[in-house]
């Protein structure tokens, strides 16, 4: 592929896709200033073709793609019929959750050139002066996304400033959420619906900017870059940003800055919180029925038997507080974790645990199984820690819903669940092992030490066969 000159494209390029920023022409390089003023066929938003529009060749034709995204490769198709190259203006570098890539997959590589400008993202970091070779870049420049929202609950079960899960996936806001969970720094692009204070507001809604973290979080705007009246927000907090408005277009920068000392005024959970294998009473619990969630032990040797990825897809049925599904979370963070659980207390608890750990791949809803679960996709995994006498019925479901490779892990305290389970099982010709963990802790004796021991707890794992 040959290198681009200012006189012409390379050879077999008929689309040259062109970055350019809001101080128009004059911030082109040569190279760009050429093509556009040769083409035959320019194509952009309109209030970027009219940046551009008193440079351009009086014979040529303009297509504004304005809600016509998909027109583009026959409109470029058509000039080249006619013997002429086409230059798409896009913003900034192309490449960078830009036009350039779809066109590439769409027309080859070799018949598109990209000459970018720099990214508005690169620009930003530039006027907060903040280095930016550590950051990963996210973006929300696309349909409303609405706001974070609960998962579905009665309305009987909502309270005021109640803790809210994520909203799945499928949510316009859920990637750049999750980056900002596994990223110090994050650099996004927004869209007039998907706004810098809609944004703070479901960092919010995730638990960012809880006291206790150990960390504060900060939102920096930067408005109108490379215009006379370009305008840069500043490490705000993210209450300021979530009410404010903000001059469009703009960009915007997450940062998650450690704290010197925490602050225990709350009870979120710090940045600092092992990735799993957290202490029982680390989880808010039914009182005074304290001591109702998968203890640490248990908890331990059912995540493992799970055999989670980092993108697993999660089922945690019979939620409790959390424990389980929350630790998932933690383990799969580039996957979801869906939780359901009846008891309304319970289900409070894990919501509030759920944003004390900042959990924005967990999503639980209140409710009885089966019921809901038709429309969570097929898991990876599936632990059944409470069954509210659907035991069977649930197996069932799982094993039908299972990925190939995919595993379902029960818990028992009773024989007579165990035994349901296991008849299920074998009915259902699915091979399955089993494991008795029957664990003790020491506890104090005057000046000595006793093992006081736990309830056996059985542990039942089923794996879905691959196919062959």
């Amino acid at each position: 592929m040959s290198a681009p000159s200012h006189s012409s494209p390379p050879s077999g390029a008929h689309c040259s896709v062109v970055g350019l920023l809001d101080d128009g022409w004059s911030g082109l390089s040569a190279a760009a200033r050429a093509r556009i003023a040769s083409a035959g066929c320019v194509i952009g938003a309109a209030r970027t073709l009219e940046r551009v529009a008193e440079h351009l060749d009086p014979q040529s034709t303009c297509h504004t793609m304005d809600g016509a995204f998909f027109r583009l490769p026959g409109w470029i198709e058509a000039a080249r019929g006619a013997g002429a190259h086409s230059v798409v203006l896009a913003t900034g570098d192309p490449l960078c959750h830009g036009i350039a890539a779809s066109l590439i997959d769409r027309l080859g590589a070799h018949a598109v050139e990209v000459l970018p400008a720099p990214s508005t993202l690169q620009l930003a970091c530039a006027r907060l002066r903040l280095p930016w070779q550590d950051a990963r870049i996210a973006s929300c420049h696309g349909a409303d996304a609405g706001e974070w929202m609960d998962a579905p609950l009665p309305s009987d079960a909502l309270q005021t400033g109640a803790p809210a899960p994520s909203p799945g996936p499928a949510h316009g806001l859920y990637r750049l959420v999750r980056a900002v969970a596994e990223h110090a720094l994050v650099l996004a692009f927004t869209s007039p619906a998907n706004s810098p204070d809609r944004i703070a507001r479901a960092l919010l809604a995730a638990g960012y900017g809880d006291l206790g973290s150990g960390e504060q979080v900060r939102l920096s705007v930067v408005a109108r870059l490379c215009l006379d009246d370009e305008a840069v927000f500043p490490a705000l907090r993210l209450e300021e940003a979530a009410v404010r408005r903000f001059p469009e277009p703009n960009v915007v920068a997450i940062e998650r800055r450690p704290l010197a000392t925490a602050d225990a005024r709350t009870d979120a959970l710090p940045v600092s919180t092992p990735l799993f294998g957290l202490e029982d009473l680390d989880y808010v619990q039914r009182s005074p029925e304290k001591g109702l969630i998968t203890k640490l032990e248990v908890r331990a040797v059912s995540l493992a038997r799970l055999a989670l990825r980092a993108d697993s897809l999660v089922w945690d049925i019979g939620a409790g507080a959390g424990s389980v599904g929350l630790e998932a979370s933690r383990i799969a963070h580039r996957g979801h974790v869906w939780a359901i659980e009846k008891n309304p207390a319970d289900a409070a608890n894990a919501r509030r645990n759920a944003r004390r750990l900042r959990a924005s791949n967990y999503s639980l809803f209140e409710g009885k199984a089966p019921a809901g679960l038709d429309t969570w996709p097929d898991p990876d995994a599936v632990f059944i820690g409470g069954s509210g006498g659907e035991l069977a019925e649930l197996i069932v479901l799982a094993l039908q819903r299972l990925k190939p490779g995919g595993r379902l892990v029960m818990n028992f305290v009773t024989v007579e669940n165990l035994a349901t389970a296991t008849a299920t099982l074998d009915a259902a010709a699915a091979a399955w092992e089993l494991t008795l963990l029957s664990a003790a802790r020491s506890q104090p004796i005057l000046d000595m030490h006793r093992l006081a021991a736990q309830n056996p707890v059985w542990i039942l794992t089923a794996r879905k066969e691959t196919s062959r």
